[in-house]
């Protein structure tokens, strides 16, 4: 039988053992949960959410160097045959692992991915926006397209993912990055829209945290745009259009992080991704 593991990314989240939790409640277990958590995350915090789980295997990475970097130097400790990914602001359904790699085991796609739902009735602005955009996202370009699946609702034939790997110099983006890379190597992906799960944005409240956050998530997508040549595809998408007052501030903020992410890729494509690596993780 096909083996599953869950990989679930953590930086001192006080979320991770609702996450872990809902692994516990899974129909179709995994058969090993691994935790990357980088230096921040504390011990109390990865026990809390190992007990969560008492019936599971888990274990523990710990390493240095941003998400991207841990997933990763995480590469060299995932043994299943099949991977998922889920973050730790997230909690998944009792059927969504079985639903997501049911494709992967019959045959139909080499990965998958499904949507993210909010955790409850948004009420503030910045969670109207994300709910707002991530609804336009799998109505109108993941349907068509699945370079735009989250990793962190996706699953991955590990020998797959161990090939392709990740691009340090691509982060906040690394799913587009990896998902173009596997479409071009001929990797069939599947949207499976009944495997979703719960997305956690009720601690996003400060408006200046937001626009950071945005804009290194833009200048990093139009870095993968740009290392994929995937650019002018992506400028002819149509796109649901979000009715947001944050939806015309981002608007404002792609043409500077554009400009950004070019100087930047030529800067970086003379280097190797290997060269951008950070040493290896310790694990637990």
């Amino acid at each position: 039988m096909t083996t599953v593991g869950v990989e679930v990314a953590v930086g001192n989240d006080p979320r991770l053992p609702a996450a872990i939790a809902s692994l516990e409640q899974q129909v179709r277990r995994p058969d090993l949960v691994l935790i990357v958590a980088d230096p921040a995350t504390s011990e109390a915090l990865v026990a809390s959410a190992i007990a969560a789980a008492p019936s599971l295997v888990v274990r523990t990475v710990r390493f240095a160097g941003g998400v991207v970097a841990a997933r990763a130097a995480a590469l060299d400790r995932l043994s299943t045959d099949v991977t998922a990914f889920l973050d730790s602001d997230e909690v998944a359904p009792p059927e969504w692992l079985d639903r997501l790699v049911g494709p992967i085991e019959a045959g139909a796609a080499s990965f998958s991915g499904g949507p993210t739902r909010p955790l409850r009735v948004p009420t503030h602005p910045i969670e109207r926006y994300y709910a707002l955009l991530e609804a336009s996202i799998y109505e109108g370009l993941v349907p068509t397209s699945p370079a735009y699946l989250p990793l962190q609702n996706s699953a991955w034939r590990t020998p797959d993912l161990r090939r392709l790997g990740f691009d340090p110099r691509i982060p906040f983006a690394e799913d587009h990055d990896l998902e173009t890379r596997a479409l071009n190597a001929g990797l069939r992906g599947l949207y499976v829209p009944e495997a979703w799960v719960y997305h956690d944005k009720t601690a996003e409240t400060s408006y200046v945290r937001w626009a950071r956050k945005r804009y290194r998530y833009l200048v990093a997508m139009a870095m993968s745009l740009l290392k994929n040549d995937a650019l002018r595809g992506r400028l002819a998408e149509r796109r649901t259009r979000v009715r947001h007052p944050l939806a015309y501030v981002e608007a404002t903020m792609k043409p500077f992080a554009l400009v950004q992410a070019s100087v930047r890729w030529r800067r970086l494509e003379r280097r190797p991704p290997s060269e951008a690596t950070p040493a290896g993780p310790t694990a637990r």
